[in-house]
């Protein structure tokens, strides 16, 4: 299962999240929040996570 951790407005933020969550090791995902076609640029992006990965995600956004 795969949930929620970070929102992004813009596809290159987005990106960047998503990269960052993988350096430290953990898998993720990018959605399109709304549905709209995902190469939008300026469109809000749901970054996701495996669920047993929360816990990590919330350690590596505490340290920011």
């Amino acid at each position: 299962m795969w949930i929620e951790v970070k929102k992004a407005n813009s596809l290159m933020m987005a990106e960047m999240w998503k990269e960052m969550f993988e350096g430290e090791g953990i898998p993720a995902r990018i959605l399109p929040a709304s549905g709209e076609p995902r190469d939008r640029e300026m469109a809000t992006y749901s970054i996701l996570v495996p669920q047993d990965k929360e816990h990590v995600i919330q350690e590596v956004l505490r340290k920011l």
